[in-house]
């Protein structure tokens, strides 16, 4: 079972192979919201509309300072006389303000009727703005007004940047993630299928992988498995968000080139990071497992209720509904972190159980149970769309790669800062009890 470094290195990142196309079901199952392009999915982003909206305040901010230096001294209607019918470039604000107008109708126009999805409207205005307030400061006499003198340049200078900022780090880098998750799943759901996931019957779902691994019948047609399926209104929705949360997670993997390394530990364990639109950020474990990838398989996946026994991260984890062959709804509760600085929280998540011909499959989403309402005690968190995946090495079938994406919120009052430490560290824990329990189970199986 030993192996040398470089060849784990390599292994590890051979291990995931890029997902060309998913499943067929993304036809039949896919939100109707990744079949269209964004600017038909939604008028206009929320990051957008926050983008025009500040734009706005711009011009707001500087007319109010306008108006207050106006009803200064002489009164509103003297000094409107003096500063617009005899402008002198050298005294006047009214400049200042029409500057303030162009950049509110340059930006609206561009970016909110016009939708343009380039810097190249925001560079002309904060090009223009920078040099002519440059200039003014340097050949007017504003500096001897008093504080408006200084006041109305500089922050029309800063909102300017502000500006600039906020469309290029913010609209244009988060509509541009959106539009190649746009692609990624117009890819997926209209290219043939690599492989086909049939139901597992409901023998295979509940018995360890050794009973099937070999089968012939590992892919029949959802139509021929005779096995539980859901019945009840509240039992299609558990299956619905299962299958969500699996496509989620397809994607997440589909996106692998755009992960941005976290962390690392000595073993060699990476936690990734990466934005997803309406989840937010995820956090992804990727780690090479010397031991088959149905042992993980079991441990992990197919026995969830028995985590307990060997990982400290989790204090409880019951299966409270086994909705069809390959839904079920838990109940977990996690152990205190960051030395008990993160308290202990409960969740109920929806998963999802799916083999593959390469890899297993468990995704999950959080939801409600009746028999499990929010209890006082503890604080109920959600998990965003999530899972674990384990993938078949096709050159060593005693090695395989364990991959966990965890979106979480763990809710109260807690520094983000502080949750994305514990989150990493509880990965890299949760990654050191496996090896502990696969390496038990795989010496006394071998």
């Amino acid at each position: 079972m030993s192996k040398h470094s470089g060849d784990l290195h390599a292994e590890l990142e051979r291990s995931l192979p890029a997902i060309a196309s998913i499943n067929s079901s993304w036809s039949q199952s896919l939100s109707p919201q990744f079949y269209l392009p964004p600017e038909q999915r939604r008028a206009i982003s929320d990051v957008r509309r926050t983008f025009c909206l500040f734009v706005t305040f711009d011009l707001l901010f500087i007319s109010l300072l306008w108006i207050i230096e106006l009803n200064t001294n002489n009164g509103i209607e003297k000094n409107l006389e003096n500063e617009i019918i005899s402008y002198n470039f050298r005294s006047s604000f009214f400049d200042i303000f029409l500057l303030a107008v162009f950049r509110f109708s340059v930006l609206l126009i561009s970016y909110a009727l016009c939708r343009l999805r380039h810097w190249w409207a925001i560079a002309i205005t904060t090009l223009v703005t920078s040099a002519f307030l440059i200039v003014k400061v340097i050949m007017s006499e504003l500096l001897s007004k008093g504080a408006f003198g200084y006041l109305l340049p500089i922050v029309s200078f800063v909102l300017a940047w502000l500006e600039t900022w906020f469309l290029d780090f913010k609209v244009l880098t988060q509509e541009a993630e959106e539009e190649r998750w746009y692609l990624a799943a117009q890819a997926a759901a209209f290219r043939p299928p690599l492989f086909y996931h049939g139901a597992p019957s409901e023998g295979q779902f509940y018995s360890p992988p050794e009973s099937f691994a070999g089968s012939d019948n590992e892919f029949d047609d959802d139509d021929e498995a005779a096995g539980r399926k859901a019945v009840t209104a509240q039992e299609r929705d558990y299956v619905r968000k299962g299958k969500e949360a699996m496509e989620i997670v397809e994607q997440i993997l589909a996106q692998e080139g755009n992960w941005k390394y976290e962390k690392s530990n000595d073993v060699g364990d990476v936690v990734y990071t990466l934005d997803i639109p309406f989840h937010g950020k995820t956090f992804i474990l990727k780690a090479l497992v010397q031991c088959p990838a149905e042992i993980v398989y079991q441990e992990v996946i197919l026995q969830p209720e028995k985590m307990v026994v060997w990982n400290r991260t989790v204090a409880v984890c019951q299966i409270l509904q086994r909705v069809d062959d390959n839904t079920l709804v838990t109940y977990d509760m996690s152990s205190g972190a960051a030395g008990g600085v993160i308290s202990p929280r409960d969740f109920v998540n929806i998963r999802r159980i799916e083999r593959r011909k390469d890899r297993y499959l468990s995704a999950g989403i959080a939801g409600a149970h009746p028999t499990r309402p929010p209890l006082t005690k503890y604080v109920r968190g959600e998990n965003g769309p999530g899972g674990f995946v384990v993938l078949k090495s096709s050159r060593n079938p005693s090695v395989c790669t364990f991959i966990w994406i965890l979106n979480t919120d763990l809710k109260g009052r807690l520094p983000r800062y502080l949750i994305h430490q514990s989150l990493a560290a509880t990965m890299f824990e949760f990654c050191s009890h496996l090896r502990k329990r696969v390496l038990d189970v795989y010496s006394v199986q071998s």
